[in-house]
């Protein structure tokens, strides 16, 4: 993608090396500010979002709260309508206050060690962890008190930000390319991806078989079809012979 457009990846706070200030509560609409903000700044114009797992729900919040700022969305395994998630809960106990502040800095970080083998395998299911994925993904980086914090927070907003945003997918008048592995184990297609692509009129979608969540290691072919054939859409408005210049391509994590 790079190679063509303009490529920019966002650590969403909390995450990498970002912060995440404790003034507000990071919900799916800050993150959505917070984003839009950081484009300004970069005086990004009508960019394509792309957008994976949780930072799928900060794509659709985007596009919800700043009507028009976008030029379309890749959502690639998306949690977009509330469901019974009792491991959000559960993950969502390192952010309770005073007592997530201890779990943070003592069990929690030794837990996440001894499961962390067993959650990346699922996340991949039912394929193999790619060779480089399991030898370079830094488990250490994760399990920071501070990221921890911040993952705990996203598991406890994710049902509110669907629950709020579910009658309203109807709004989006961009184009919206979503993307789902048939076999996902953390999030059912058929009621997430497919059900969204049948509330969104501008929507295609692309059901990969055989994929499970992590699809960006798996289908980079039918990924990068949806974000250029998006981005010749928005570079050809109606009326138009001519391509504008490279699209822009945002990355939500």
């Amino acid at each position: 993608l790079a190679e063509h457009h303009r490529v920019i990846a966002l650590d969403r706070p909390g995450y990498g090396y970002s912060e995440r200030p404790r003034d507000r509560l990071w919900t799916a609409g800050a993150q959505a500010a917070f984003l839009h903000r950081t484009l300004e700044a970069l005086r990004v114009e009508n960019p394509i979002v792309v957008g994976h797992s949780w930072g799928s729900i900060v794509a659709t919040a985007y596009g919800l709260h700043v009507p028009g700022a976008a030029g379309g969305f890749v959502l690639l395994s998306g949690y977009y309508f509330p469901t019974r998630r009792l491991d959000a809960w559960v993950a969502a106990a390192p952010a309770i206050p005073l007592v997530g502040d201890v779990m943070r800095y003592t069990v929690s970080p030794f837990v996440g060690d001894l499961i962390a083998p067993k959650v990346i395998r699922k996340v991949f299911e039912p394929g193999a962890v790619p060779r480089r994925f399991a030898k370079r993904f830094p488990v250490g980086l994760s399990l920071r008190p501070w990221q921890l914090r911040a993952s705990a927070e996203d598991s406890a907003f994710m049902v509110p930000a669907a629950s709020a945003m579910q009658d309203r997918y109807g709004e989006l008048e961009m184009p919206v390319a979503i993307l789902t592995g048939s076999d996902d184990r953390i999030v059912t297609p058929a009621r997430q991806s497919i059900r969204l692509h049948h509330a969104v009129p501008t929507s295609e979608i692309t059901v990969v078989p055989g994929l499970g969540h992590m699809m960006h290691y798996g289908a980079h072919d039918e990924i990068m079809a949806a974000v250029t054939r998006m981005a010749g859409r928005i570079a050809r408005p109606a009326g138009r012979s001519e391509p504008l210049p490279g699209a822009e391509m945002v990355s939500a994590g």
